[in-house]
């Protein structure tokens, strides 16, 4: 090697980022991973509820939504570029050494957690809907959902500055 330099994430200064991300979006006109989920989610959300007009069919949006979701993960969690990689580019502009095979399994990794964690939620609300009277279900299914959202990120934040201890990356900001 000519130089030792160690290996890092970048992330654009914080200020630049909530200035520029809403427009790059809008410039490039990408639809970011983000964007499609939650047009999956609602799309599958509002047929349901379109087409059937029925209570039971409205509460198995909820974990058939989730189903989705776990699909959507677990399908690219094996794959050069998983959906979780995707998403930390394009949420928080994370630039990233490529060929870095810890973090790629760390991502790989994370976006079979957040597969599972859309299973076990299907499953729930699946379970629950099937037991508990509709007020009850809706208050589980927004508990569930909190829930297994802040418990994941916490888990994937958490596991990601561990990586990142272990593979010797830092975390810098970019230049202005």
């Amino acid at each position: 090697m000519l130089f030792a330099m160690a290996e890092h994430l970048e992330l654009p200064r914080p200020w630049r980022l909530m200035l520029t991300v809403g427009v790059r979006k809008v410039i490039t006109r990408s639809i970011p991973g983000l964007l499609m989920i939650s047009a999956l989610v609602l799309t599958l959300q509002t047929g349901v509820v379109l087409i059937t007009g029925s209570v039971l069919f409205f509460l198995l949006q909820f974990p058939l939504a989730n189903l989705g979701l776990c699909v959507l993960f677990a399908r690219t969690a094996p794959t050069r570029k998983p959906l979780v990689a995707q998403l930390a580019a394009e949420v928080v502009a994370l630039r990233h050494p490529s060929h870095h095979p810890g973090l790629h399994r760390f991502f790989q990794g994370a976006t079979w957690l957040w597969a599972g964690i859309f299973a076990v939620s299907t499953l729930g609300l699946a379970a629950a809907m099937a037991v508990e009277p509709v007020k009850v279900f809706l208050l589980l299914t927004t508990a569930v959902t909190v829930g297994g959202v802040i418990a994941g990120t916490g888990a994937s934040v958490l596991w990601f500055f561990r990586v990142l201890r272990r593979c010797g990356l830092r975390v810098r900001f970019a230049q202005p």
